[in-house]
C-alpha cells in the first residue's frame, strides 16, 4: 500500500459519463455489461456496508482494452451501489501513476482500480483481472502458435476478438469479477 496521497490524481480524472462518452473501441461491450449486470442480495448488503467507508477511487484504463470492457462496468456498478465515486485516467496519459502499479513489476496491465480512503490514501488496489479470467487467457494463449510462426499475429487477433466477445456476454464471467472485487474490498 502506498502512503502517498492520491487526491491530485483523483481530481485530474474524468467521470464515468465523460469516460464513456470518449470511447471509440469498446463502448458497446462496456454498455452491455453495465446494463445487464445484476447483483445478489448478499452483494447489495456488502455494497451497503462499504458505503459507510466514504471511499473514492481512481481507474487506470483505456478504451482499447478488452479487460476494461468487462471490469470497468462491473466495478462502476459496484461503486454506484457502494457510494464510491470513481474517476477515470487514461493509462498512457498517466504513466507516472501507472508505473506505481505494474503487474508483476513489469507490465502496464489495465484496468487498475485504486480505492482511496476518505483522506485520499490507498486503501485497496484491484486489477487487472479476476483469477478466473486470468486463467482463461493464460490457457487460451497457451494454444497459440510460436511467436515467430507465420500465422501467429492472425491467431492472436482472433483469440483476443473471441475472448473479448466471451467476457462481454457471459454473466458467469462477470460474477468472477464481482466475487474477486468483493473479497478485495472486504479484506
Amino acid at each position: 500500500m502506498s502512503n502517498v496521497n492520491q487526491n491530485s490524481w483523483f481530481e485530474k480524472g474524468m467521470s464515468f459519463a465523460a469516460y464513456k462518452e470518449s470511447m471509440n473501441v469498446n463502448k458497446e461491450e462496456l454498455s452491455r455489461v453495465y446494463d445487464q449486470l445484476t447483483f445478489t442480495d448478499e452483494d447489495l448488503a456488502v455494497w451497503k456496508d462499504l458505503s459507510q467507508r466514504n471511499w473514492k477511487g481512481i481507474v487506470l484504463t483505456a478504451d482499447w482494452c478488452g479487460d476494461a470492457s468487462l471490469c470497468v462496468p462491473v466495478i462502476q456498478r459496484i461503486a454506484e451501489e457502494s457510494n464510491i465515486e470513481l474517476r477515470f485516467l487514461i493509462r498512457d496519459e498517466n504513466l507516472e501513476l501507472m508505473d506505481q502499479y505494474l503487474t508483476n513489476g513489469t507490465a502496464r496491465a489495465i484496468p487498475i482500480f485504486l480505492f482511496l480512503d476518505q483522506d485520499g490514501y490507498e486503501a485497496r488496489v484491484w486489477g487487472p483481472r479476476s483469477p478466473e479470467v486470468q486463467e482463461m487467457i493464460t490457457t487460451a494463449r497457451a494454444g497459440l502458435p510460436a511467436a515467430d510462426a507465420p500465422d501467429f499475429e492472425e491467431k492472436q487477433k482472433e483469440l483476443y476478438r473471441n475472448f473479448k466477445q466471451k467476457i462481454s456476454t457471459d454473466p458467469a464471467i462477470w460474477r468472477t469479477v464481482i466475487e474477486s472485487v468483493k473479497a478485495k474490498l472486504q479484506g
